[in-house]
């Protein structure tokens, strides 16, 4: 799926947004800061036609619609997007409306790029969970889409290894899911029962990982106080889930090189494939709908769980025309736009009613489970300014275990970084 396959670009440093932003250069070209009637738009699809041809559809409509309060919509590589965010605000040059990754709005609230949305409450109550972004009980963004994670699984392979299929509404257990990899994993014509997803980077490993950690019972953070790791990463749930999931790739059931790209999986070398729902029609495409299983995340004991949260969109702190950027993104909201979106790049609509309307989503179509997954067992990453440590840390702890570091240690290393980075900015508490 192009560009908003998962790649949460954050800032190179949340845990000192400030200095961060003092360290970067300009990317964004001229300025492009709201003045007069008009209002400017930044977004991070530059380099995806498909998902900038629907931004640019809907600016086209509302400068039609609203010659004298136009919109200037600027795209960039999503490669050098966050840094053009950084020096502009560096230059007090933000645009009016800009796109951002939904897990690092905490980040860029207490930074003071952000303003509060205003948007009407009907539209706030309408869009999912997982596409709203709050800090501080407040709506500082809201996304057109969200996905899901998955497993994808062969369905002659699940019928050659007496495999039961697990429902939707009914996710394997933890124990089921283990008898599943070892009844796979003896099939004679794969190398291994499960790509797990390994080969993929940035946000991947704590989006794909961490609700596993939570389903055991753990977690990267106090969600009560967001002032500590201690207990929730390196608690007994958490270091069960770390010997568990080390045990996939030392007992042989997935592979620590695996083909990039989920190309294993494609290629009929592996029978299981952890993965988002952006890849299910390819997969669709290249093995037929009848042998591609969608099937939900694991019960590892205290539910199943995937990551939320998407790019979405905001409103910056410097707007002069925030009443104007927020008409807008209202605009950008409804259903045409959403289907447009889901369209195009194979994402869900973040409104149910537009679900319906799209080409592969709702009743009978062929990503009508990735919506059911995603929408049942959703869970955001945490609302905290200092996510984009955690993500760090989580991703090193967890690279660490897989190849063979001691699950006890790495945890609590983990923790101690991630305190100390909370230490070190006053708890991030507001401004």
């Amino acid at each position: 799926m192009p560009t908003t396959r998962r790649t949460f670009l954050g800032l190179g440093a949340a845990a000192a947004a400030t200095v961060t932003l003092a360290a970067c250069s300009s990317q964004g070209g001229e300025s492009s800061g709201g003045s007069g009637g008009g209002i400017s738009l930044w977004t991070h699809n530059g380099g995806n036609e498909d998902e900038l041809a629907v931004v640019q559809s809907a600016v086209d409509a509302f400068n039609e619609a609203n010659p004298d309060t136009s919109v200037d919509l600027k795209s960039f590589p999503q490669a050098s997007y966050n840094d053009s965010i950084a020096a502009a605000a560096v230059s007090g040059d933000l645009p009016d409306i800009l796109d951002l990754d939904g897990p690092i709005m905490p980040n860029w609230a207490w930074a003071g790029y952000l303003s509060p949305l205003s948007v009407s409450s009907d539209l706030e109550g309408r869009i999912i969970d997982s596409a709203k972004g709050y800090w501080n009980d407040t709506l500082y963004s809201i996304g057109p889409y969200d996905t899901s994670l998955c497993f994808l699984g062969r369905k002659s392979a699940f019928d050659a290894a007496g495999v039961p299929v697990p429902a939707v509404d009914k996710p394997w257990t933890k124990d089921e899911f283990n008898d599943a990899l070892s009844k796979l994993g003896q099939l004679p014509d794969y190398d291994v029962a499960v790509d797990m997803g390994v080969w993929d980077t940035a946000e991947w490993w704590p989006y794909a990982y961490a609700p596993m950690l939570q389903s055991f019972g753990g977690d990267l953070i106090d969600r009560e106080t967001y002032r500590t790791a201690e207990g929730f990463l390196n608690g007994t749930a958490a270091v069960e889930w770390g010997t568990w999931f080390r045990s996939l790739f030392a007992d042989g059931y997935a592979s620590q090189t695996p083909g990039t790209d989920g190309t294993d999986f494609l290629q009929s070398k592996v029978p299981l494939v952890y993965t988002g729902g952006w890849k299910v029609l390819k997969a669709q495409e290249a093995l037929g709908e009848d042998e591609v299983l969608i099937l939900p995340p694991v019960d590892f004991g205290k539910g199943a769980h995937v990551g939320g949260g998407s790019w979405q969109w905001g409103v910056s702190a410097t707007s002069k025309n925030s009443e104007i950027a927020n008409k807008f993104i209202e605009f950008l909201m409804q259903d045409e736009y959403l289907v447009k979106y889901s369209n195009a790049i194979g994402n869900f609509p973040s409104v149910a009613s537009a679900t319906a309307q799209t080409d592969n989503y709702g009743e009978g179509k062929p990503l009508e489970p990735v919506y059911e997954i995603g929408t049942t067992y959703a869970l955001l990453r945490p609302a905290t300014p200092g996510y984009k440590v955690i993500s760090s840390v989580f991703d090193k702890a967890a690279r660490d275990i897989v190849s063979g570091s001691d699950v006890q240690s790495a945890l609590d290393q983990a923790v101690k970084d991630i305190d100390a980075d909370i230490a070190s900015n006053n708890g991030y508490q507001a401004a």
